[in-house]
């Protein structure tokens, strides 16, 4: 990782929003995305007992991935019509898969699990995987999006991760680590989330 390019751009950002991400001028963004609401939603309905009724999992998951600014609008239908696809047994399947994403010990399993099922309705796509983990637990885990992530491994000039647009438990754990080393050398104000980390270094691109 390119230190040196990363102190710019850290600069540039913070001359333009002194505050980082409680910068008033970054108040419409903010509302826009409007994580909050849906991490709030996420951690309400995502306890370990409600993985015991697959059918309103689904839902859920559904709800979040309908809402989310960062999912494309292309997608999203598409995983609609995915969820309403499902009869009892997929989706008992689906909520044992995310349950292992986010509890299990192993959650490369759950990735892997929620990766299969994904692919077989060609919807292994990056936001999708990741987008309901992100907002259960924003500040450890990375929301993919594509751009997003080829343009900061180019800007950082990373040169040990190579970004592909099939998901891979390998690529996640990278780039997480790199927004985790990113986090660490810069303002507090500027990684509310991982989410928010992502795009304070895609603005400065």
């Amino acid at each position: 990782m390119n230190i040196d390019k990363l102190n710019q751009a850290e600069a540039n950002f913070m001359a333009r929003f002194p505050d980082g991400f409680d910068d008033p001028g970054m108040a419409y963004i903010k509302k826009k995305h409007n994580v909050g609401k849906l991490v709030d939603f996420a951690q309400a309905n995502l306890g370990r007992a409600a993985f015991n009724q697959p059918a309103n999992m689904a839902e859920t998951i559904l709800k979040i991935v309908s809402r989310s600014s960062m999912v494309s609008r292309f997608e999203k239908p598409r995983f609609r019509d995915f969820i309403q696809s499902l009869n009892t047994n997929e989706k008992q399947a689906l909520a044992d898969a995310m349950e292992k994403r986010l509890y299990g010990r192993s959650k490369r399993q759950g990735f892997e699990e929620l990766l299969g099922m994904l692919a077989h309705y060609k919807l292994a796509k990056w936001s999708l995987i990741s987008a309901v983990p992100f907002y259960f637990a924003p500040r450890k885990e990375a929301f993919v999006k594509p751009t997003t992530a080829k343009g900061i491994l180019a800007y950082l000039e990373v040169q040990d991760l190579e970004y592909h647009p099939t998901p891979s438990w390998q690529f996640y754990q990278g780039y997480q680590k790199l927004l985790a080393e990113v986090k660490k050398q810069v303002s507090p104000n500027l990684s509310p989330n991982y989410a928010a980390l992502s795009g304070f270094l895609m603005s400065s691109l």
